[in-house]
């Protein structure tokens, strides 16, 4: 008779068991917390996903996603919303259907939609951008109100959209207070502008301040929600919104070429998350405050921002080297980016357990 044969995964999965269970100690493991991107889906994620029921989603004839879609446009308050492929699209899709070639959106400096969507605002919607520098990358609705072009000046661009991020990502996760947002949304409604919302830890933000998805969702004209980060799905965002919004939107992805075919398979996947991964992401939250509690302790460290959420945000002195810092943690199994000059970003996340943040900090405190 053949031996029967153990393939690497299910290999992988023994191995794993053995470690929770505390009969095995891992000698060398890796600490990944660069980003909440980096989950894998979870046995159950992988089942509702090979179980899904698809069509093509260009037709109209996904009802997998056409479920999502109404899931997470009623979850927020809103008539509609659309499935794409990223955040990025999600936003870059609103921003060219809130705007006219020419007009002029307003931010904070610190926002992903400046920094990190390869300047998508100016080749995608011919707009210009307000930058404002708010608190941790959190505007008022002051500073917004003191932004606004006159509409008579032809000189300047007529301002037409208010971007806001919740959580922020560059001032570490913070979250915005739902009263700043209600006086930042009553600025917009006299002056006549759109409010968009990137919401791509928009979870972490409503568990953190246990904020109705409903009552702070009507606040905008549209948002974009991110399955694919605190959630744990390989892929997606939904953008939310009006029916003419969504139906204007769902044209612009298709020039895009952001149109998936039988992407049920995809969205099932976000209807399991939003069924199960919503209420742990408090784990995530208690994780990364741990996390900063060991940075603190640490000599090349200077300074620790506050921790509401998954994001953990520090400093090193002047004379450390972050990436030789993070060599160094490499080297030890640990892994984080650099977030521009002396900052540091940890991420924690669906697959960051207390196993590994054991180990992080026995690996952290035999260098301290």
């Amino acid at each position: 008779m053949y031996a029967s044969k153990i393939s690497l995964n299910q290999y992988r999965i023994v191995w794993w068991d053995l470690v929770l269970l505390g009969l095995l100690s891992p000698i060398f493991m890796i600490v990944d917390l660069r980003s909440d991107t980096l989950t894998q889906p979870t046995p159950g994620m992988l089942a509702a996903m090979f179980d899904a029921e698809v069509g093509d989603d260009v037709f109209g004839e996904d009802p997998t996603i056409k479920r999502l879609e109404s899931t997470v446009a009623d979850l927020f308050g809103h008539e509609a919303a659309l499935f794409c492929p990223s955040g990025t699209m999600t936003n870059q899709i609103a921003i060219k259907v809130h705007t006219r070639p020419g007009t002029e959106v307003i931010c904070d400096q610190l926002s992903h939609i400046y920094l990190y969507e390869g300047g998508g605002v100016a080749s995608n919607s011919l707009a210009s951008m307000r930058l404002l520098s708010g608190n941790l990358g959190r505007i008022t609705a002051e500073q917004v109100k003191a932004n606004i072009n006159n509409p008579e000046d032809i000189h300047q661009p007529t301002t037409s959209l208010v971007v806001l991020e919740n959580t922020v990502n560059k001032g570490g996760g913070v979250c915005y207070d739902v009263s700043d947002i209600q006086q930042i949304r009553s600025v917009c409604l006299e002056a006549g502008l759109s409010l968009h919302l990137d919401g791509a830890r928009i979870f972490n933000a409503l568990v953190a301040t246990k904020h109705s998805p409903a009552n702070f969702g009507t606040l905008f004209d549209s948002i974009s929600v991110c399955l694919s980060k605190g959630l744990g799905c390989p892929v997606g965002s939904v953008l939310i919104g009006s029916k003419d919004f969504i139906q204007k939107a769902r044209r612009v992805r298709k020039a895009m070429g952001g149109g998936i075919r039988q992407g049920g398979f995809l969205a099932a996947a976000g209807l399991y998350a939003l069924e199960h991964h919503v209420d742990r992401l408090a784990d995530d939250h208690a994780r990364a405050k741990q996390l900063g509690e060991w940075v603190k302790k640490m000599p090349e460290v200077d300074h620790v921002y506050d921790i509401p959420t998954n994001i953990v945000l520090f400093s090193l002195k002047s004379e450390i080297n972050p990436q030789e810092f993070l060599a160094r943690w490499k080297e030890l199994g640990i892994l984080a980016i650099s977030f521009g000059g002396q900052l540091i970003r940890l991420v924690t996340h669906l697959d960051i357990q207390d196993t590994h943040l054991a180990y992080f900090s026995e690996k952290i405190h035999t260098t301290l």
